[in-house]
């Protein structure tokens, strides 16, 4: 499933990452993360995105997602995408694989 191969290919290349690098800048984001964003800030906003089609899919009320250290934003990422792959339809994953790709791009 493109969803699912997209998500490992992000959690692949931020898995590992120290502080230093998630405080880095994002110099043109593909999602809306804030003014000046950092690399954490835009995978945060793509945590929240997901979590936010998860609760439309299940017809719940969207809730923000808790931003802790950048150092849980994979575990959060793998939270919120199995998450969406349990209740969201084909259409709905497609939309979220394409913008976990154009996150992993801008990294």
């Amino acid at each position: 499933m493109r969803f699912v191969t997209s998500v490992d290919r992000l959690l692949t290349q931020v898995g590992h990452w120290e502080q230093g690098r998630w405080s880095a800048p994002v110099s043109d984001p593909p999602i809306a993360a804030g003014s000046a964003p950092t690399k954490g800030d835009l995978v945060y906003a793509l945590v929240q995105r997901l979590a936010d089609l998860g609760a439309d899919a299940e017809n719940r009320p969207r809730l923000p997602v808790p931003r802790l250290t950048d150092m849980t934003l994979p575990d959060q990422l793998r939270v919120m995408s199995d998450d969406l792959l349990v209740s969201a339809d084909e259409d709905t994953l497609a939309s979220a694989a394409d913008q976990a790709d154009a996150v992993r791009r801008a990294l």
